[in-house]
C-alpha cells in the first residue's frame, strides 16, 4: 500500500466518493449531483483517488464512469488490518467503523 492510498483517504470527500462507488459505477455528473463542490475539486479528487488507483474510469463516448477498483480496495484493507494485528478470523462489523 502506497502513501498516495492514505492521502486519498485522509479527505472526506473523497472517502464519500468511495462510499457512492462501492454502491455502483457513476458517471461524474451524478457523483457531482451529490457534492455541493466546485467541478474543477472534485476533479482534483478524482484525480487523486485515480492516482492512489483506488478508482477507475472509462470513457463511454462523452462521459465518463467511475467505479472502484476493488484489487486495490482489498489490498488496503487487508494492510490495515495487518498494521492493527485485526483478527481475520473475525468478521468484521462495518457498522461499528465510522466514515
Amino acid at each position: 500500500m502506497t502513501e498516495s492510498v492514505f492521502k486519498a483517504l485522509a479527505d472526506p470527500n473523497r472517502r464519500r466518493i468511495l462510499k457512492l462507488l462501492a454502491e455502483r459505477p457513476m458517471t461524474a455528473g451524478e457523483i457531482a449531483e451529490k457534492f455541493n463542490l466546485a467541478k474543477s475539486t472534485l476533479s482534483g479528487h478524482f484525480t487523486m483517488l485515480k492516482a492512489a488507483e483506488l478508482i477507475q474510469e472509462e470513457r463511454r463516448g462523452a462521459t465518463i464512469v467511475y467505479s472502484l477498483n476493488l484489487s486495490v480496495v482489498e489490498e488496503t484493507l487487508a494492510a490495515v488490518m495487518d498494521l492493527f494485528k485485526v483478527n481475520k478470523d473475525k468478521p468484521i462489523n462495518w457498522n461499528e467503523i465510522e466514515s
